[in-house]
């Protein structure tokens, strides 16, 4: 008897899009349904391991190196493949979403790398998976423009030659796409944003002398990397491409991963091509592996915990270390500044933070950088062309006069700083102004002229979680306590309505975000990730 047919992945629940046919082709769908058969087990069974994970380290307030991968570690052998001439020099990086505008942006802005966002800095809507797949086709095609109804300004690429390498970046594990079932059953929305573009792209991308390059999000563990890298040599086979063509570049932002930062880059060695050090991504975190550790871990205001904090500093030098060992390419964190239109004398301040934050990855020897806003592209580029001249990158300064011990990682209370009053109704402020514009399909918020995107709502939850349930006593007498942020947060909501008027705060979804935002941060039961119920109210 011959084997039942495999069953087919069905579209449920979704509004057709224009041009939707062009993305969610029946070959591209059968390739993410296979995808689905062949490794949401693992993934299952690893989102599993997390919970085991984090139970461990509740119970024991540490984390170490791994003792059973030791010889990977001491092996000096192995490096990863080299680098594509496409993603050689990494100098400065834009990051976010992939509408049409952004698209061209970004493309333009003179980065030398746009990481097109699936993740954080866009809202899983329907519209944002299946336009943001086009969009991106679209600009390989050269078939894309924009003219903005607002202002009647029309945007069109560049040369081909002045254009921004894309590195997409696809939804962590823990996410599903509600929209895409087999059999009753939700694909990963990780496979469903990595599987559509690369199907309708690889080849595509090989043509143009690039390839299919990848940010990978939210990794824990080696294993992780390990599910990634057979998923890169399946579909490689599958459609007929060279082993070695896909590249993808980790983000070390949990804590768990920053002590498996070489077994990640082994598991990926034929596929990798760096390690980014993220920042708010990285303290959640830290609040959420350690939420039951004590005053010692406790973080003070988001904005005190700078690149200089001892235990920021030993994981960035820990990371330029082990990826220049191995090769690989070590890109810096986001400076996140939006200029402003009005405000000369911010903007300087702020481009003077901007210089010294890059001056100083740049002279602590990563080979590259991110930025949020094409203006900071100019200054982020200066930092890097004064320490690299022509070199395309700096693998070659080996940093071996680093040296980051188990504890070194976690030593939060090594930060001279507490928590205070204005960082909570800073964290309840940024909090819901980012979650009502996320409900409504937006992932990069401008909010008090910082491009904010999903990490900080986690970081301003978990902050506010944090804070109570470890009594904290701020700097004016207060105790953090729940009703304390249901005061904070009922002010920030009647202040946002008097600022905005009625009928504007009428048409958002500004209660719904206020009580989304007090549910997270107020639940004993801490929620791995904000982004979880919230995508259960996301239409």
């Amino acid at each position: 008897m011959s084997a039942p047919a495999p069953s087919t992945l069905a579209i449920v629940d979704a509004e057709p899009l224009p041009r939707q046919e062009e993305v969610l082709t029946d070959a591209a769908l059968a390739f993410v349904a296979e995808l689905h058969r062949q490794f949401t087990p693992r993934r299952n069974e690893l989102l599993a391991r997390r919970g085991e994970r984090r139970a461990e380290i509740a119970r024991t307030s540490t984390l170490d190196f791994l003792p059973e991968t030791a010889a990977v570690r001491a092996d000096d052998s192995w490096k990863v493949a080299p680098a594509p001439a496409a993603l050689n020099d990494r100098r400065v990086e834009i990051t976010g979403p992939t509408d049409r505008k952004m698209t061209i942006n970004a493309l333009n802005s003179g980065a030398k790398v746009w990481l097109a966002d699936f993740e954080d800095a866009s809202a899983p809507t329907w519209e944002n998976v299946v336009l943001g797949q086009l969009n991106l086709t679209d600009a390989y095609e050269r078939r894309i423009d924009f003219t903005d109804p607002k202002s009647g300004k029309s945007y069109a690429l560049k040369s081909a030659d002045e254009l921004a390498t894309v590195v997409m970046r696809p939804r962590g594990w823990h996410l599903e796409e509600r929209h895409l079932q087999v059999d009753g059953v939700s694909v990963p929305g990780a496979l469903v944003d990595f599987g559509l573009y690369f199907f309708h792209n690889a080849q595509r991308l090989i043509d143009l002398g690039k390839g299919p390059y990848f940010y990978l999000p939210k990794t824990e563990s080696h294993l992780e990397a390990r599910l990634w890298n057979d998923i890169f040599v399946f579909a490689q086979d599958y459609v007929g491409i060279p082993q070695g063509t896909v590249r993808a570049t980790v983000l070390i932002e949990t804590i768990t991963a920053a002590y498996e930062m070489e077994e990640i880059l082994y598991e990926l060695r034929d596929h990798a091509a760096g390690l980014n050090a993220g920042r708010w991504d990285y303290l959640f975190s830290i609040v959420k592996n350690f939420r039951d550790g004590g005053a010692k871990f406790v973080l003070p205001d988001r904005n005190a915990v700078t690149m200089t904090a001892p235990f920021m500093r030993a994981y960035t030098e820990l990371l330029v270390r082990t990826c220049h060992k191995r090769g690989a390419h070590a890109i810096g964190g986001m400076a996140a500044f939006i200029p402003s239109r009005r405000d000369a004398e911010v903007n300087k301040v702020a481009f003077e933070k901007v210089k010294a934050d890059k001056d100083r990855e740049a002279n602590d020897g990563f080979d590259g950088s991110w930025v949020a806003h094409p203006d900071l592209v100019p200054i982020a580029l200066a930092s890097f062309d004064a320490v690299l001249g022509e070199k395309p990158n700096q693998k070659d300064r080996l940093r071996e006069d680093v040296s980051v011990a188990p504890g070194d990682l976690i030593a939060i209370d090594s930060l001279d700083a507490s928590p205070t009053y204005d960082g909570l109704r800073n964290a309840v402020a940024v909090g819901i102004r980012y979650i009502e514009a996320w409900l409504r399909g937006l992932g990069a918020v401008a909010i008090f002229n910082l491009m904010e995107d999903a990490a900080t709502a986690e970081i301003s939850r978990s902050q506010i979680w944090q804070w109570i349930n470890a009594d904290v006593v701020f700097e004016n007498g207060e105790h953090a306590t729940a009703d304390l942020a249901r005061k904070v947060a009922a002010e920030e909501l009647a202040a946002i309505r008097a600022e905005i008027g009625e009928e504007t705060f009428a048409s958002g979804k500004w209660q719904q975000a206020h009580d989304l935002l007090l549910q997270v941060s107020l639940d004993q039961d801490y929620a791995d990730f904000l982004t979880l119920p919230a995508y259960e109210q996301l239409r």
